[in-house]
């Protein structure tokens, strides 16, 4: 894999770390006609049709910062990548949020059927797991190994992203406070960036709480103002830009940042959280650097 440029913008930054988990997720994820079935290819599908890939590059940033190396790295990145694949995959679906596209193609359940697409979203979850379990067994002790797929699950699951769906399809058509919007999207969207933030520094022998509360912090507030900006994108953004169907929010009757903020106070809340995010590694030197960048250009992304 090629070496990141020493002095690269944030843009470039994030091109080579979407670069180096496309090619390590092709190891990762099953041959096609495996099973003799579309399965894997609707896996492959689901997983490698683009995508801004923020959670790697989250685990691959973190890492850095705490000396760990990349091939190892590699491993929770695709193994985040693959669980958050999963959930988009099931998120479209009909009886969710009913989406026909994804990335600017269409969504894996009209490309390869509803029952297909549900078994690939179970079998990609499964995968991130074992990705995690076997792929680290030769480069991280058995009991760091353990806590990752710990903190994977515990991000997935009841206390983090079903658990946010669950809410999230039982708010249509109801109002909430800022306070329920927010613990809804910590769980939804956030608990799956907190973890990227976590494994990251996890192959970085951070074993010191005080750094992992902080490094929890950031990640907390990188997530909401990543929702807050998505939710602004859905009622200002353009359906060929966003790669997904503008207004979709709107049209579900759900409740998002600009519907209890307006646009300027979703835009200002935002902000708000970018600045908690900065404030969260103000301790910490410049090997931190692409982690605050990473804050700035999630805020300020316009897809």
């Amino acid at each position: 894999m090629t070496a990141q440029p020493e002095q690269a913008s944030i843009e470039q930054r994030l091109s080579h770390y979407q670069s180096r988990v496309d090619e390590a997720l092709l190891k990762h994820l099953p041959a096609l006609d495996q099973t003799g079935t579309t399965l894997e290819a609707a896996m492959q599908y689901a997983t490698l049709n683009g995508g801004k890939r923020v959670r790697p590059t989250l685990v691959y940033a973190t890492g850095k910062a705490f000396g760990a190396e990349p091939a190892t790295l590699d491993v929770p990145a695709c193994a985040i990548e693959i669980m958050h694949a999963y959930s988009l995959v099931h998120d479209d679906l009909p009886s969710m949020d009913d989406d026909d596209l994804r990335r600017g193609n269409p969504t894996c359940h009209i490309k390869y059927g509803e029952a297909t697409a549900i078994l690939a979203g179970d079998a990609l979850q499964a995968l991130a797991f074992t990705t995690l379990a076997i792929s680290l067994k030769d480069k991280l002790p058995a009991d760091t190994i353990i806590n990752m797929i710990d903190e994977l699950g515990r991000a997935s699951g009841i206390e983090g992203m079903a658990a946010g769906q669950a809410i999230d399809l039982q708010s249509v058509g109801k109002t909430l406070n800022l306070e329920q919007l927010e613990s809804m999207h910590r769980c939804k969207t956030g608990a799956l960036i907190r973890a990227s933030v976590i494994l990251g520094a996890t192959c970085g022998n951070v074993t010191d709480q005080s750094v992992i509360d902080n490094l929890r912090t950031y990640g907390d507030a990188v997530g909401l103002s990543f929702q807050i900006v998505d939710d602004i994108l859905d009622v200002v953004g353009d359906t060929e830009v966003l790669g997904k169907t503008q207004g979709a929010d709107i049209a579900l009757n759900k409740p998002t940042f600009p519907s209890i903020l307006g646009l300027d106070g979703a835009r200002q809340h935002a902000v708000e959280q970018h600045d908690r995010a900065l404030a969260a590694l103000d301790n910490y030197g410049e090997e931190f650097d692409e982690l605050r960048e990473l804050a700035s250009y999630i805020v300020s992304r316009s897809h």
